[in-house]
């Protein structure tokens, strides 16, 4: 398996900016054909470092209310429910969860109904207290920018190097830090495809 290089770096780099440039134009930056920028975007697909392609909507020019931060105090119990009912409200843009296991996400809400808001987000679950904070200005910069990627090993978690191996099984792209990684994998994927 071949480590990023420095012309993925870059490549990603110019999606996080706009996700939405040709292949082409990118081809320029990196000095490549636009047929070879896309044969690597398709690698860093299948190797699980882009998940997909978005957009960012500018909720502001939609009126879709005020901004808000909030950061709840949650019990550990709750916590993932919780961040499953924020996830999946309209209203909710960007969800956080901090070490000590508090709840905070971005959302944008109706002002004067804020509390009865939250209160509907999680009617069935105990919140300990909350903030709520009205943002004035926000802006979101994904960057790759010093970051490192390290895939994972499907068998044993631990860190793929150059060492490692990488197989696609039934269409499945997987990462294995070492041989035997693969041949465990590989041995027990067709036990249960075999039904043992």
């Amino acid at each position: 398996m071949r480590d990023l290089d420095e012309t993925d770096m870059k490549i990603l780099s110019l999606l996080a900016e706009d996700a939405r440039r040709p292949f082409s134009s990118i081809g320029e930056e990196v000095d490549l054909s636009g047929p070879a920028v896309s044969d690597r975007v398709k690698r860093l697909e299948e190797s699980d470092i882009i998940n997909g392609f978005t957009i960012d909507v500018n909720r502001a020019q939609l009126r879709a209310g005020v901004p808000v931060f909030i950061q709840a105090e949650i019990g550990s119990e709750s916590l993932e429910p919780a961040c499953k009912q924020a996830r999946e409200s309209d209203g909710v843009e960007h969800v956080f969860t901090t070490s000590e296991g508090d709840l905070w996400f971005y959302a944008r809400v109706e002002a004067h109904n804020v509390r009865q808001w939250m209160n509907g987000l999680f009617d069935e679950i105990n919140i300990a207290d909350y903030t709520v904070t009205l943002i004035d200005a926000m802006e979101w910069t994904p960057s790759v920018d010093g970051a490192e990627f390290a895939l994972t090993c499907a068998e044993c978690n631990n860190t793929v190097d150059t060492e490692g191996e990488t197989t696609r099984i039934d269409g499945e792209v997987y990462h294995f830090c070492c041989p035997s990684c693969l041949a465990r994998f590989e041995d027990r994927y067709q036990r249960l495809e075999e039904g043992v």
